[in-house]
């Protein structure tokens, strides 16, 4: 074939789609961020969003702990089979946890899967769907040990504004009722000056919101031997100017020090934020959970981290029905609820997970009082969740503008935004335009009990460099949206930025608490 002749095979060419489906916690997020930077990187293009599965390539990134996980994924794969048949080279990979823990399983019971890879080598990805393609037989590559940092590889973050930024990967836990541990190992923890630097670079990009995130984030520093290097992160990230806000998730009451809870008062831009796992009230349930704490160890912290942040929105994971739970026990968790306030709470009925030392405890609770106790619960949360909020009427705060947080935002004419203490709140839209990233201030007029309202006008907008990388993005997705799709040059990232995705709580054991 002449020069000429290849020339015009590759004008033909199609530009290859790409999906990722996310289930599970934070860390699947992030790693699904990473997934998508790897293919784009490759030359994939994201399929649009209502593509349901029509697209060259869809990777599942699974979860192994959300009850029927198995499932769901073989439902969901069902589904794309005939799809498949009827389009020639479409290739299907399953990663995650549950693929970690499956692994041949998940070809044998879906054949028409082409790729199967786990927790510690998602870079491989684009490497083994294009083996699969030559070969033409399924690739299963599960490594034991992580291969590289996934904070190392290529990433198409979902928000222009506010980025995660892992700083551990792992578990040294040993609760009951968890598998995670198993599945992504053992702790490893990135040096700081990697984690300054990835963050000094986004918030160059304009990131003005970061969320530290780790298995266990807290215990940072136990792989690299400096039990105050979690206190000595916060406070380095005080001094990176145009950083507005810093998260992280989820701690562990076990590793909760007074040094964190000080470096969380005194660092600026440490949002006055706390989500931290009780799993349960009960000492004697704790115990058989192996959770290293008790119900006044748990108090304590909440109380010492109230006093020297009296604005703080504490919220949790709680597990009702853990095997043996008599009714006191389930009464010891209400009590430790009403005591901590909590501004919300995650709430999960227990359910056994195979491979879980849980899974074969005696004392399984009947599922009609595992219900019972859960129902019971969430109507003393909702209770307090409600008065806590009523509380933040007549305050006067700044909110970072969101993205796709306010479902009915079009048609009540308001936008959504985070207070620092990371409160969802509505607000009446103003005459000028604000974007995503953008800080406005205003004054909470109501509260319901899982949001707040500034019924009035706006009281300030403060334009910011987040939120002209957003307007930057956004425009950029809009020009390319205009074009028709052809071969990629080495131009990744093409297309309209997701909502960033809200954390959910791991009270069922998915390895952040």
């Amino acid at each position: 074939m002449s020069s000429s002749d290849r020339s015009q095979a590759v004008d033909v060419q199609e530009t290859k789609t790409y999906e990722v489906r996310t289930y599970g916690c934070q860390m699947n997020v992030h790693d699904s961020e990473r997934l998508s930077g790897l293919l784009e990187d490759a030359g994939y293009v994201r399929a649009p969003k209502d593509a349901d599965g029509d697209a060259d390539v869809v990777v599942f990134n699974t979860c192994a702990v959300r009850e029927n996980a198995d499932n769901k994924l073989y439902g969901n794969l069902g589904r794309l089979a005939p799809m498949k048949t009827k389009r020639p080279g479409m290739q299907i990979a399953v990663g995650g946890c549950l693929a970690q823990k499956d692994r041949d399983t998940i070809v044998k019971r879906a054949p028409w899967v082409d790729v199967v890879f786990g927790t510690h080598n998602i870079g491989k990805l684009p490497v083994l769907l294009e083996r699969a393609r030559v070969q033409e037989e399924a690739q299963v590559e599960i490594a034991e040990s992580l291969e590289a940092f996934p904070s190392t590889l290529p990433t198409r973050r979902e928000s222009a504004y506010a980025a995660w930024v892992s700083i551990s990967v792992g578990c040294n836990n040993t609760c009951t009722f968890c598998i995670v541990p198993a599945l992504r190992g053992k702790e490893k923890d990135r040096r700081p000056g990697d984690i300054l630097a990835e963050i000094e670079a986004l918030v160059g990009e304009g990131v003005s919101e970061i969320t530290l995130l780790g298995q266990n984030v807290n215990a940072y520093g136990s792989d690299i031997g400096d039990r105050e290097a979690f206190s000595k992160l916060l406070r380095a990230c005080g001094t990176i100017e145009g950083l507005e806000r810093v998260r992280f998730t989820s701690p562990h009451p076990r590793d909760f020090t007074d040094d964190v809870i000080a470096a969380m008062a005194e660092t600026p831009n440490v949002m006055p934020q706390l989500h931290m796992p009780m799993q349960s009230g009960s000492d004697t349930v704790l115990k058989a959970m192996r959770r290293s704490y008790r119900q006044d160890r748990y108090l304590g912290i909440i109380e010492n981290v109230r006093a020297a942040i009296p604005h703080a929105a504490i919220t949790t994971d709680i597990i009702v029905g853990f095997p043996g739970e008599t009714e006191e026990d389930f009464e010891q968790t209400l009590h430790a609820v009403r005591e901590a306030r909590f501004a919300n709470a995650f709430t999960f009925q227990y359910s056994k997970r195979p491979g879980t030392p849980a899974a074969t405890m005696e004392g399984q609770i009947p599922k009609e009082v595992v219900q019972a106790r859960y129902e019971r619960l969430v109507a003393v949360q909702e209770e307090i969740s409600w008065n806590e909020n009523k509380r933040q009427v007549g305050r006067t705060l700044e909110l970072m503008v969101a993205e796709g947080e306010g479902r009915k935002d079009g048609a009540t004419h308001r936008l959504s935004g985070r207070a620092p203490d990371n409160r969802l709140v509505h607000f009446t839209k103003p005459d000028e335009v604000v974007r995503p990233g953008d800080v406005v201030t205003v004054e909470i007029t109501y509260a319901a009990p899982h949001h707040l309202l500034a019924e009035g006008a706006v009281l300030d907008v403060r334009r910011t460099r987040a939120g002209d990388a957003w307007e930057k993005r956004h425009l950029a997705s809009t020009v390319a949206a205009t074009k028709p799709l052809g071969v990629m040059l080495g131009l990744p990232r093409i297309g309209a930025p997701e909502p960033l995705p809200v954390a959910a709580g791991s009270g069922s054991g998915c390895g952040c608490d």
